[in-house]
């Protein structure tokens, strides 16, 4: 059966373009020049993908398309995409992709009845919706990465800033009272009523257990976050000095500390990971080395050998991506670096690997749980949802609020799909008899 979708009026409908602030989102208040062929062809590829796909697409006002064919089994209830204004939704995908795809939600022009379900299909069928004679031509919709996001130690704090410095209270609206930016790891999937802060220092403390923390431990976390890991390291009898390019981040996470009658065993810092002296019988970087760019990687693995004394652990926890999509990613602008996380990548398993080889480390340690991420972010986009009212207090925009929940849900369906996981993984570095040899 073929689906048809029926053709955007000439001048039809905005959807929310008209309340677009054009200063704050340029991209999104107006539409990209795209030529009719790009356009027909990013129609094309809709259309043939939906056929193929456990989806459906529906334009309010519209008779009812025809639906595609399911697959055996399946049941009633598959997700629906639902196109406002299908003119510019397709004009901005032949335009600009993927990162089209992103501005058009955030301008209004497009929903999803089910907006995880539909992302979850999309995403778990990402390398079969372009046709294999079209994908010589992904240049084409692509945009190279700008060489100002690039992760050098000034670049590193302006992307850093762009996400993280938001607000403290934004990211309070929907993390849990730890304020903890990471999966949880819960009892039993689903988590039912047991609660996110319990599931968060249940991940904690695997961390620090791998890292070997308590009485006496040198520990340096590398990137910060709101302080929660230090804080529960030095009540182990850790001394814990922790490094973030965040000043939001470093100014609560001092706060926190000095709560917590622990700033005699806790330092907070604002310093780049490159420019931390020192050895330390453990290194914890929970969810940073997304933040420090593919070209960055050798620097990032030789400063956690460098920094480790004979015999010391680093622990890490990192999302991971299939390798040959990650090499895809790391050429291309996306919507998620343009708008969410500027300059940063998402690593594989083999990127791991190879790049912590490299500087001299052994990889003793890797055990991955996707699907407590996916609950984690289902939980944070609830309560983002369900505190909109305070988010725009703060200060955010529709387009803003828009973009999160985008943003969330994106994220929460790359693990439903399996096409992300998180890993826990734990290095080694020089051992004792190794002492004196640099």
């Amino acid at each position: 059966m073929t689906l048809t979708l029926p053709p955007a009026p000439h001048g039809g409908p905005r959807a929310g373009r008209h309340l677009v602030d054009a200063a704050l989102w340029p991209d999104v208040a107006r539409l990209p020049r795209a030529s009719a062929l790009r356009t027909a062809v990013a129609r094309r590829i809709v259309e043939r993908a939906v056929r193929r796909l456990p989806l459906r697409v529906r334009t309010p006002g519209a008779a009812a398309p025809a639906l595609p064919r399911q697959p055996r089994g399946s049941a009633d209830g598959l997700p629906t995409l639902i196109l406002h204004d299908p003119g510019a939704f397709f004009r901005r995908i032949g335009a600009d992709g993927l990162i089209g795809f992103g501005e058009s939600y955030m301008a209004g022009e497009w929903d999803g009845d089910d907006l995880v379900g539909v992302l979850t299909v999309l995403a778990g069928h990402v390398d079969d919706l372009v046709p294999q004679a079209l994908r010589r031509l992904r240049g084409a919709w692509v945009h190279r990465r700008p060489a100002s996001d690039r992760n050098t130690v000034d670049g590193a704090r302006r992307n850093v800033h762009r996400h993280y410095d938001l607000s403290n209270e934004l990211f309070a609206t929907f993390l849990d009272p730890t304020l903890t930016y990471s999966s949880a790891v819960f009892a039993s999937l689903p988590a039912g009523a047991e609660d996110l802060s319990a599931a968060q220092h249940r991940k904690i403390d695997r961390l620090l257990d791998l890292a070997g923390t308590g009485p006496g431990t040198t520990l340096l976390e590398i990137g910060t976050g709101w302080g929660e890991l230090a804080v529960r390291a030095a009540r182990r009898g850790a001394r814990v000095r922790t490094v973030t390019l965040s000043r939001e981040q470093r100014d609560l996470a001092l706060r926190r500390v000095a709560e917590a009658g622990l700033r005699d065993r806790v330092t907070v810092e604002l310093c780049d990971y490159r420019r931390v002296d020192g050895t330390y019988d453990a290194v914890v970087s929970v969810e940073m080395i997304e933040a420090v760019g593919a070209a960055y990687w050798p620097a990032y693995f030789g400063a956690l050998h460098r920094l480790l004394a004979p015999g010391g652990r680093a622990v890490l926890q990192a999302i991971t991506m299939p390798h040959e999509r990650m090499l895809h990613t790391a050429r291309t602008h996306t919507w998620i670096s343009k708008y969410v996380f500027p300059g940063g990548l998402v690593p594989s398993r083999e990127a791991i690997a190879r790049h912590s080889a490299a500087a001299g480390l052994s990889l003793v340690h890797d055990t991955g749980y996707g699907e407590h991420y996916a609950e984690t972010l289902r939980l944070w986009r609830e309560r983002f949802l369900g505190r909109s009212a305070e988010v725009s207090a703060l200060g955010f925009d529709h387009v803003f609020r828009r973009m999160w929940e985008l943003y969330l849900a994106y994220s929460e369906a790359g693990f439903r799909s399996r096409y992300l996981d998180v890993r826990q993984l734990v290095l080694t570095g020089r051992t004792t008899a190794d002492r004196g040899t640099g």
